[in-house]
């Protein structure tokens, strides 16, 4: 049984409305009304059945926050559900998982290391892949006018998925 959720991005302004920061993105669209405290190097809620966390450590650190978190609670890596950006699906394609490969998101990959296993759970969502190769770029930048009006649409979807799955 899931018993946290963790939504990954990048803290500050300047990140906002990024392709990276969708996992914020989604807990925003999602708990709207919810008050965060920091504590394990992130804002973290605890005002409902399930402990909702968004590191503050940079993406590619977000394992440290994640693992005080499940340290402090006794939570084992299947109680965790990951919810973040992921290149090789389709904007706006919403997957769940269990463990499997990480495809380079470092995120993900320090989670891992920090946990010292993959099998936390996964909500990706899809946000393309860049027709050139410059990946960092594409992940920080934010999305198309297009992608913004039917971003409300998906973020909806990616709730629904958090939801049946929680």
């Amino acid at each position: 049984m899931i018993k946290m959720i963790v939504f990954l991005g990048n803290p500050g302004k300047q990140y906002d409305n990024t392709r990276h920061n969708i996992g914020f993105s989604i807990c925003d669209y999602k708990y709207p009304y919810i008050t965060f405290q920091k504590k394990f190097n992130s804002l973290f809620a605890n005002d409902l059945s399930l402990k909702i966390l968004k590191p503050q450590t940079f993406m590619n650190n977000s394992g440290l926050s994640v693992e005080k978190a499940a340290s402090y609670f006794s939570l084992s890596s299947d109680q965790i559900l990951v919810v973040h950006d992921d290149l090789e699906l389709d904007f706006g394609e919403v997957k769940f998982q269990q463990g499997g490969g990480l495809k380079g998101h470092n995120g993900l990959k320090s989670i891992k290391n920090y946990l010292k296993n993959d099998n936390f759970y996964r909500l990706r969502f899809g946000i393309g892949r860049p027709k050139h190769n410059n990946v960092s770029s594409f992940v920080l930048s934010t999305f198309t006018k297009d992608e913004q009006i039917s971003l409300p649409l998906y973020l909806d979807k990616a709730s629904k998925l958090i939801d049946y799955y929680t």
